[in-house]
Order: C-alpha cells, then structure tokens, then sequence
C-alpha cells in the first residue's frame, strides 16, 4: 500500500504529465492535404484549416471522409510522441 506522500507525489508526477501534453501540438492531415486539424497532447481541439473546395455543399461526404483521415493521422502522430515520452525507469520507480 502506498503512503500518503508517495500518492501525493504520483499525483503532482500526473499533473506534470498532463501539463506536458498540453504543450505538445500535433496536426493531422487527410491524405488528400485538403483538411488539417490541430489539437495538442491531450487531445484537446486546437484549429481546424479546410480548403475552400471542400466547403461546397456537394462536397461534404468527402469533407467527413477527409475529417476522419486527418483524426487517424493525429491519433498515429500521437501514439508515437507518446511512446517516445514514456520513461520507463521513471514509472518502475513510482510503482515501487
């Protein structure tokens, strides 16, 4: 069981962490480059760029398509800032 103070220390380490992911900013694209959003580390919307083209009414199926391309582009982009963020050593040493 772990003691008050290294909860407290976990928590202030988490709150760090989140704060970090705030930071970070990652873009995803639709294959076709015509829709980019923008949101950050904790996948938190930013901004969203569409191009004029797609804002014609005959052209929303492919905006949806192109709104789900550019989320699975930054669901990736953050996968692997995650991976590369993650300090083993660093969560075997809170865990006890």
């Amino acid at each position: 069981m772990l003691n008050p103070r290294e909860l407290i220390k976990m928590q202030m380490e988490a709150k760090k962490m989140q704060n970090r992911l705030r930071e970070k900013k990652i873009s995803g694209e639709s294959r076709d480059g015509m829709l980019k959003i923008f949101m950050n580390g904790a996948q938190e919307f930013e901004d969203i760029w569409v191009d004029d083209d797609l804002m014609d009414v005959e052209m929303i199926d492919r905006l949806k398509k192109n709104m789900k391309e550019a989320f699975k582009d930054y669901q990736k982009k953050l996968q692997k800032e995650m991976a590369q963020d993650i300090d083993l050593d660093k969560i075997k040493g809170m865990l006890g």
